[in-house]
């Protein structure tokens, strides 16, 4: 099995682009805050970030509304990607490819004076059921 789910900040504005066959991706970073005991009786803050990358209504959904900052939610599965750098090393590193993403950061937050901002037609759970989808 191979699922994950976060909730954190985007690190950067997504970018968007196209392959050859027009199929749209979405790149983007989340950081997710943790906290570990420091051994003194407190903790210490720190943070995880992960790189995501999502694809056809979900990225273009994902590249329209959010930006750097916003609040997520991710849904989705990890990826190993796997190479040799040109000093002959081998090198590797995970990344998130996102199934679902939420978005969490409420309309009043962000930074539009009224209901009917940027967010005015935006989908509740990009790429994921409407509330009319849930039978309860």
């Amino acid at each position: 099995m191979n699922n994950v789910c976060l909730v954190g900040n985007m690190t950067r504005d997504p970018e968007i682009k196209h392959l050859p066959s027009g199929t749209i991706v979405c790149e983007m970073g989340v950081a997710v805050n943790d906290r570990k005991p420091d051994g003194n009786g407190g903790y210490t803050d720190y943070a995880h970030f992960f790189d995501v990358t999502c694809f056809g209504k979900l990225a273009e959904n994902c590249g329209q509304y959010l930006s750097k900052g916003k609040k997520v939610g991710i849904t989705g599965k990890l990826e190993q990607q796997r190479w040799e750098a040109d000093d002959g090393s081998k090198r590797s590193r995970v990344k998130i490819t996102a199934f679902n993403v939420e978005f969490l950061t409420p309309k009043d937050q962000d930074g539009s004076s009224s209901s009917q901002g940027a967010y005015a037609d935006e989908p509740k759970i990009a790429g994921g059921p409407q509330d009319d989808d849930i039978p309860f």
